[in-house]
């Protein structure tokens, strides 16, 4: 049986990642990018579509942790007989390859423990042909694909699966080191797993120095930080929203999507928490690739990409895998892709302005870039779209997308170095959008914003409208807004994203509570003056994270259990940014200073 979702625990090498059980079991590793098919997929089906399992024989329990500033995982089993530590790390390399080392330490008495290694590429689907290249070493090859497994356990082929059992005894380690690389090209030499080890944690923990966080917090927004540098592919510079696809936002529903893709809206976001926290080389090689990949016509700029840049993410159903719990369909590829989302063009114009503030070096093209959108949207804002939540039902004027075209025109009209008559005509369009907001985005009734033009329904989305500045935190509009939403889409003291049972979304009703947008709640709270608010709103967040730091996309109050993709970059970036605030808020509030604007400005 798969585990929750929250008894995952993260490794990678910033190219791809796998996930370990707390019961010893790799049940997710997609090699050799975090978009290519999985040789585990448990996750999304059963032992037969692969996994690797190492662990005791017999009842244990468990305790793990992640060695501190690192993505290093400690996994101490307790059994009758004695103790040991497995220590999984995936060593980061300059190859093109990527390796697992797991090592079973022996912490007293002795323990009985076994191995069971599935290897199923593709998804699952395709057995290879599995041969031992002599004592100490198994060799897996289908296709162009070659996991070579390196240990001195003694390990033989039973109906489809390596299986064996071993004895570890105090002050002994037992070294697993499963290395993937292309089938055409010569065998690497075995990873050396003392040294490899040693350089992995010197590696992050002098990475994690970089960062700057302090205070009580410092701990949850340092092991979102290494998440997010996790998430990042290493050669590009891109970050994927998840290393999963497929995990359910509803057990058993079909709110199943793929989030091993980057989302330019994503890039104000993770600008901002890199740059606050110090990671100012992050926050560069971020922009670098978000430069890269909206090169060409506006009209063509796609909501996300691969982690190259690639365009191209066809979405089609692995039709044999059983999904999370019966959670079907299985995705590959997101069809969102090609969604009109008019929000990112001022996410866009938001990341130019966030970078120069935060002293990034400006990209050659950049004022040519911002012209280029602004001309395309000068016409494009009046569309409908499918807004921030990638709806699969009929286009919507959503009132967010309108905001955030409004956002892109405002923020141009405040450049540097631009012509003054553009800027002249832009702070004109922003003005217009400003009113048509304003005069359609309300409910008359009730005073509040809505979710789309005509419709009176709540969304989380709008309590973005004063953190960019659309209108003042006290403005009553706003003030009545929160309130309404506080009212209509909070559970438990968590946040619906909006009202699914209208069926905007053409899906069917149901589904958690998103994180990133509770987290938008408390710096509501902050702007408004709620400081205790906010603060209560963060302590009911972090809660949340599992036992090593870790959130999912959302999360089902009632059931009390994680749900949606894993770990997800965008809960990270708001604990992040939220934490960063709190703790701003804090120390002006004792200067008996007045609170300045948050998320959007780099401190």
């Amino acid at each position: 049986m798969t585990a929750k979702i929250e008894d995952y625990a993260l490794i990678g090498d910033c190219r791809t990642a796998a996930l370990v059980g707390r019961d010893g079991s790799i049940d997710w590793f997609c090699v050799p990018r975090f978009d290519s098919g999985a040789c585990f997929a448990n996750l999304l089906g059963s032992e037969d579509n692969g996994r690797w399992l190492i662990a005791p024989i017999g009842k244990a329990r468990a305790r793990r942790a992640y060695r501190k500033d690192t993505l290093i995982l400690e996994t101490i089993y307790r059994t009758r007989s004695g103790s040991v530590r497995v220590t999984d790390f995936m060593p980061r390399t300059q190859l093109e390859r990527s390796s697992i080392v797991r090592l079973v330490t022996g912490l007293s008495g002795r323990v009985e423990m076994r191995c069971e290694l599935i290897i199923r590429f593709d998804y699952g689907i395709t057995i290879p042909w599995v041969n031992r290249g002599g004592r100490n070493t198994l060799t897996a090859i289908a296709g162009p694909n070659r996991l070579v497994l390196h240990t001195p356990a003694k390990l033989h082929g039973k109906d489809m699966r390596t299986v064996g059992a071993f004895t570890v005894r105090k002050g002994e380690t037992t070294p697993f080191a499963l290395t993937y690389s292309r089938s055409y090209r010569p065998i690497d030499p075995p990873v050396r797993v003392g040294a490899a080890l040693k350089k992995t944690e010197a590696y992050w923990r002098g990475w994690a120095k970089g960062a700057k966080p302090k205070g009580k917090w410092r701990d949850a927004i340092m092991r979102s930080l290494l998440t997010l540098k996790a998430l990042t592919y290493e050669p590009t510079g891109g970050m994927v929203a998840a290393v999963t696809t497929s995990l359910p936002e509803q057990l058993g529903g079909p709110r199943n999507w793929d989030y091993r893709y980057c989302w330019l809206r994503d890039a104000t976001f993770t600008l901002l928490a890199f740059m606050n926290a110090g990671l100012m080389d992050e926050a560069a090689k971020w922009q670098t690739w978000l430069m890269r990949v909206i090169a060409g016509a506006p009209s063509q700029v796609q909501t996300m990409y691969g982690v190259a840049g690639e365009r191209r993410l066809d979405e089609w159903t692995v039709e044999w895998l059983s999904g999370y719990e019966q959670s079907k369909p299985v995705r590959v590829g997101n069809a969102a892709a090609l969604q009109l989302q008019l929000d990112i063009f001022g996410e866009l114009a938001d990341v130019m302005s966030q970078a120069r503030r935060g002293g990034l070096p400006e990209d050659p093209r950049r004022n040519e870039i911002r012209k280029a959108f602004l001309d395309h949207l000068e016409t494009a804002w009046r569309s409908p779209d499918e807004g921030i939540w990638e709806i699969r039902g009929a286009p919507q004027h959503f009132t967010h997308s309108k905001v955030m075209t409004w956002c892109a025109f405002d923020r141009a009209s405040k450049g540097t170095h631009l012509d003054e008559a553009d800027k002249r005509r832009w702070k004109a369009t922003a003005e217009e959008i400003h009113r048509d907001i304003c005069e359609k985005g309300i409910d008359p009734k009730r005073g509040c914003f809505v979710q789309a033009y005509g419709s009176n329904r709540l969304d989380a989305s709008l309590l973005l409208l004063p953190i960019i500045g659309f209108l003042p935190p006290r403005d009553p509009r706003i003030v009545q807004t929160v309130q309404q939403i506080e009212k209509h889409l909070l559970v438990d003291g968590l946040l619906l994203r909006y009202e699914t049972e209208s069926g905007v979304d053409g899906l069917p009703a149901g589904e958690g509570a998103f994180l990133a947008c509770t987290f938008w709640l408390a710096d509501a709270y902050i702007l408004l003056g709620r400081l205790r608010d906010a603060e209560r709103t963060f302590h009911r967040l972090s809660s949340l994270a599992n036992d090593v730091g870790l959130l999912a996309e959302e999360y089902d109050p009632k059931d009390k259990r994680m749900l949606g993709n894993f770990p997800q970059a965008f809960s990270h970036v708001a604990l992040v940014n939220t934490a960063l605030n709190i703790m701003h808020a804090k120390a002006a509030r004792r200067r008996g200073a007045r609170q300045p604007p948050i998320r959007r400005h780099v401190r």
